[in-house]
């Protein structure tokens, strides 16, 4: 049974600096890919950045330049390093697990079957 558990929002002012990590529980497989996503009030959940099996990530063009992906192997987390937030970084978190062989970073919704529950940022 795997869970994944989100920690680490919080509200920050615009400008600011926020760390998510995400605790995988149970199986996962390392060669699989891991996701954030977020979903805003009324919006679509909307992928943040990903990363595959040996470490390639790939980001949104929102979060290119300011969010990094990180995963450590090691003690099964999954990290999300957010920097001159914005209010529209305002959101619900989620990170996203495929045991899948995924064979590059995944970015869209439908390949994630494993969700946390989520951790809210707000920014203002």
């Amino acid at each position: 049974h795997v869970q994944l558990v989100e920690s680490g929002g919080g509200s920050v002012q615009a400008g600011g600096s926020l760390s998510l990590t995400c605790a995988t529980r149970g199986y996962t497989r390392r060669s699989g890919c891991l996701a954030w996503f977020r979903q805003a009030p009324g919006k679509e959940r909307e992928a943040v950045a990903a990363i595959d099996g040996i470490g390639r990530t790939k980001y949104s063009d929102s979060a290119t330049g300011r969010f990094t992906i990180s995963k450590d192997g090691e003690k099964n987390t999954l990290d999300l390093e957010m920097t001159g937030l914005k209010p529209e970084d305002t959101a619900m978190y989620y990170c996203a697990h495929t045991t899948k062989l995924c064979g590059g970073p995944r970015m869209e919704r439908f390949e994630y079957p494993l969700w946390g529950q989520g951790t809210q940022v707000t920014v203002s």
